[in-house]
């Protein structure tokens, strides 16, 4: 069974599971639900905790030995299996699906891993993690979900604050959700519980945002024009490659493209998705939320710029590399209402 990090309290008010794998890209919320999971056993009784650390040459008996071994002072325990690189091997692979078929008895097995990619998540060792017990996903933090969560964390310390207010901090900690975590602690440190004034958050929160290449296509998808020129203002100061921001707003103009030709040429939308080659659930429902604003004809042109920039960067041609590559995200940002236009 999987789950999110958010139903986890869920699962645990209901029972404990013998077997619990906690993986995901966002370490924070990993380690919240390993933590609430411990307490949890704790609770109910398995004070013992034997911590195994499957780094580079670990010796995969001592799984198989952890397993099979009961304590003398303690009925109950919880096995926990670290395994930072996400890679058993082939060993391990062995070790964890013997581990699986025979999992101990009056024990919590855990295991905690970093985020698992397509292929790892269809191997047999995380298959068979997946048939004997429960997967809860430590999954990042969409921008457009930062300022509920934001909102979630303040009244579990009972504060709250406006939505400009959230928008704020969001905008601050974006990309960083550890930090976010340590900004919004340091706001109950300083301020009594109840609303929190803008003017507050403003002075008390830093700027400790931080952004991944790998995202852009979902901003220029979303097209928020403040969002996309702040987060090619924070990739440029923390010194990303042109010839890498490049080719992610060009990845995902031409997967746009390949959608709208499918979709034209009658596909059904998740065979044109796949055409496309748009995966994950988060990706292809934004991306069907706004396709309708995009045309062949613009996808084109901005392949051309695309073109064009590649050659500046390449020092072919004359120009600003990051002020044209904000151009091109421009180009799939919404038009401005002509009312808004008409008051400039």
């Amino acid at each position: 069974m999987k789950i999110s990090t958010e139903q986890l309290p869920q699962q645990l008010a209901r029972s404990l599971a013998p077997l619990y794998t906690i993986y995901g890209d966002e370490p924070l919320l990993a380690l919240e639900a390993a933590d609430r999971l411990r307490a949890k056993a704790r609770a109910d009784g398995y004070s013992e905790r034997d911590v195994l650390t499957a780094e580079q040459h670990f010796d995969w008996s001592q799984l198989r030995m952890s397993g099979q071994s009961q304590s003398l002072f303690a009925s109950r325990r919880v096995l926990e299996l670290r395994i930072p690189s996400g890679k058993p091997g082939s060993e391990g692979s062995q070790a964890l699906q013997e581990l699986c078929a025979r999992l101990p008895t009056e024990t919590i097995t855990l295991v905690c891993l970093p985020g698992i990619d397509w292929r790892g998540q269809k191997s047999a060792w995380f298959a068979a993690l997946d048939d004997a017990g429960t997967m809860v996903e430590a999954t990042q933090i969409a921008r457009s979900a930062l300022p509920a969560w934001v909102a979630k964390r303040l009244l579990a310390q009972e504060q709250h604050a406006g939505e400009e207010t959230l928008e704020f901090i969001a905008e601050r900690v974006e990309g960083n959700l550890l930090a976010a975590y340590q900004e919004v602690q340091k706001l109950a440190l300083l301020f009594p519980p109840g609303k929190l004034a803008f003017e507050q958050v403003r002075e008390s929160v830093f700027d400790v945002a931080r952004f991944d290449v790998f995202d852009l296509g979902a901003v220029l998808i979303a097209g928020n024009a403040q969002h996309l020129a702040r987060v090619l203002d924070g990739l440029q100061g923390e010194g990303a490659a042109p010839p890498l921001v490049l080719w992610a707003l060009a990845e995902e103009i031409r997967a746009i493209a390949k959608l709208l030709a499918a979709l034209a040429a009658g596909r059904p939308v998740p065979q044109a998705m796949r055409e496309a080659r748009i995966w994950g659930t988060t990706r292809q429902h934004l991306m069907q939320r706004h396709i309708r604003r995009f045309t062949p004809q613009q996808t084109e042109a901005a392949l051309l710029h695309a073109a064009s920039i590649d050659r500046m960067i390449k020092g072919l041609a004359q120009g600003d590399v990051w002020d044209e590559l904000l151009q091109l995200g421009l180009r799939f940002a919404p038009a401005p209402r002509a009312s808004a236009a008409k008051t400039r």
